[in-house]
């Protein structure tokens, strides 16, 4: 619910209006000078009982129920900062790493290659959840530890994603964007934990997630405090079979309309397939995503995992130089 009321309303008359919403166990939040926002169970408030105080200009439900992230209540764009890269502001930015961080040496001198590429995050994983039991986990808090040793070397910040809450720590501790996967996009619980955490999180649609779901999963974070989302869309199961999702760049259109939160592309996911990747990764710049999320290995026939999907080190730069162009022409 969003309660307008006249500029400079008497204070006297503000706190009239913050106690009947306190009373009913709801919260104002204030956006501007005139807009407020009433979260909580609203279905407890008569729109007519804030109507008849002094002050109140107008009062009108939010539909949809996802109130935070909803650019009707939050009209400008969510800008996030992560040592020296922003997000969100216009910019153009690449997180760009392996699949799955495999040793130390080898994260170190992906994170050296990215970065002179262009690329501007480092991205690996720690913990990971794979479709066959047998196939390779990942090395944990290992993997954290070496992925913090990257970024300090190379200065590029990190994000990893996350698989279970009672982790969180180590995350608070070695990354610098804690990423939500797929698999977890509904799993409400982690997601209120990081509502706590004050890092930005990455949260990446299901494969078989609506617009709207991503938007209520993103609203259980910033519901539970933490207003840094980055939305990414990584594709979708549809029938296709000659691709491993289906990569829904409309939503990246959508998204940049309906809510002000950072979106981000992840063509590897979508694809399956390296020999696709630079193609959906340049679209994606061309829709209007905030970046593109590219795995990148330097031997992509030795990477642990998602081998076939690993874009070639050596390719990347002119990628990311061709991205920039395009983000270049369809800004003006």
């Amino acid at each position: 619910m969003i309660i307008t009321v006249i500029k400079d309303i008497k204070s006297n008359d503000f706190l009239t209006i913050e106690h009947l919403i306190n009373d009913k166990g709801l919260y104002l939040k204030q956006f501007d000078d005139v807009h407020y926002l009433v979260t909580g169970d609203v279905y407890k408030l008569d729109e007519q009982s804030i109507l008849v105080l002094p002050g109140v200009v107008s009062v009108s439900r939010v539909t949809p129920t996802y109130h935070l992230v909803s650019r009707s209540c939050h009209p400008g764009d969510t800008i996030i900062k992560v040592k020296g890269v922003t997000i969100g502001d216009g910019s153009l930015n690449f997180f760009c790493g392996p699949c799955s961080v495999e040793n130390r040496e080898e994260i170190k001198r992906i994170a050296f290659g990215v970065k002179e590429a262009g690329a501007t995050i480092l991205r690996g994983g720690a913990y990971k959840p794979r479709t066959s039991p047998y196939f390779f986990q990942g090395l944990g808090a290992e993997a954290l530890e070496y992925l913090k040793e990257a970024s300090e070397s190379s200065g590029l910040p990190v994000v990893s994603e996350i698989v279970d809450a009672k982790d969180l720590d180590l995350y608070e501790k070695y990354v610098d964007i804690i990423q939500v996967g797929a698999r977890n996009m509904q799993n409400y619980e982690l997601l209120k934990a990081l509502g706590n955490s004050k890092k930005p999180i990455l949260l990446k649609r299901g494969p078989s997630a609506t617009i709207d779901e991503l938007l209520m999963s993103a609203e259980y974070i910033m519901k539970a405090g933490n207003s840094k989302v980055i939305l990414c869309e990584r594709g979708i199961r549809t029938f296709e079979k000659l691709e491993r999702y289906t990569l829904d760049l409309s939503s990246v259109v959508i998204l940049k309309k309906i809510t002000h939160l950072p979106v981000i592309v992840d063509p590897s996911h979508a694809v399956g397939n390296y020999n696709f990747v630079s193609q959906m990764a340049l679209a994606a710049v061309a829709v209007g995503a905030d970046g593109v999320m590219i795995e990148v290995h330097d031997h992509p026939v030795d990477s642990a995992s998602d081998a076939f999907q690993a874009y070639k080190l050596s390719k990347l730069k002119t990628l990311i130089e061709k991205g920039k162009e395009i983000k270049e022409i369809t800004s003006k």
